[in-house]
């Protein structure tokens, strides 16, 4: 039996531009390509001779388990072909790229894993957030929106100094999670972000107050996109820093 070869692709924040090389080789290389969604159809353009199979998850619309997916890449390893597994940001940060390493290791399938730009990183960056600052903040927390207990026991804690905490698929939950930060004593006037469709034409983003958080508005027509919230005092640096860059950004609304 003839055993194929998996390899993990990171597609970072739905910007082709910011594939690495390595990605750009794998796809390439492969036959059969089994895509996130939020993929970017000019990253799969680079899969000319492969076959396509979408295979994405958004809020309360799976097309497969997360089961069926390993069974497929399993079934298709050892069938003898070059599969990549196309996952947005990076497939070990939230991604569940660790279960179907697993699952591959454990069925004795060659497994290859490439790092993406996780959009925790790259969405501060697109509108000018620094995670990290000398004198403002030493260190950054990264949590899902789900399970809420995640971000209820960080949060909870209290207010951590120079910290920044980061979390992503947490817009539906924007007005609990202001909430408990206030009750779990953050200060009312902490810097605040949503970003939207980070690295996309339809970027957008909001700064305010975490005072503010819940009644943040987002437009209509960005409801769609994929987002995620900056708590810290980073956030006020953003102004400045993103009026210095070259991006252009498509949108930008704030309380300050």
């Amino acid at each position: 039996m003839t055993i194929g070869h998996v390899t993990l692709v990171g597609a970072g924040p739905s910007d082709p531009d910011l594939l690495t090389l390595r990605a750009v080789r794998a796809l390439e290389r492969c036959d059969l390509v089994l895509y996130d969604a939020l993929i970017d159809p000019e990253v799969l353009e680079h899969a000319k001779r492969a076959q396509r199979f979408y295979v994405g998850k958004r809020a309360g619309r799976h097309s497969l388990s997360q089961e069926t997916i390993c069974r497929m890449l399993v079934r298709a390893g050892r069938a003898g072909r070059r599969v990549v597994r196309l996952k947005c940001g990076d497939p070990f940060v939230f991604g569940r790229g660790g279960e179907e390493a697993l699952a591959l290791a454990d069925a004795g399938v060659p497994v290859e894993i490439v790092p993406g730009i996780s959009s925790a990183l790259a969405a501060p960056l697109a509108f000018g957030i620094p995670l990290t600052h000398r004198g403002v903040s030493s260190s950054f927390l990264v949590m899902p929106g789900e399970p809420a207990d995640v971000w209820r026991e960080a949060l909870g804690a209290g207010p951590r100094p120079k910290t920044t905490f980061v979390l992503l698929m947490a817009l539906g939950r924007r007005a609990e999670i202001a909430s408990h930060a206030l009750a779990s004593g953050h200060p009312a006037d902490l810097p605040v972000a949503l970003i939207l469709g980070a690295s996309s034409p339809r970027a957008w983003a909001w700064t305010g107050r975490l005072a503010d958080l819940a009644g943040a508005v987002i437009p209509d027509d960005r409801s769609d996109l994929p987002g995620l919230i900056v708590m810290g005092d980073v956030v006020a640096l953003s102004h400045r820093i993103a009026a210095s860059t070259s991006r252009t950004e498509t949108s930008r609304e704030s309380t300050a």
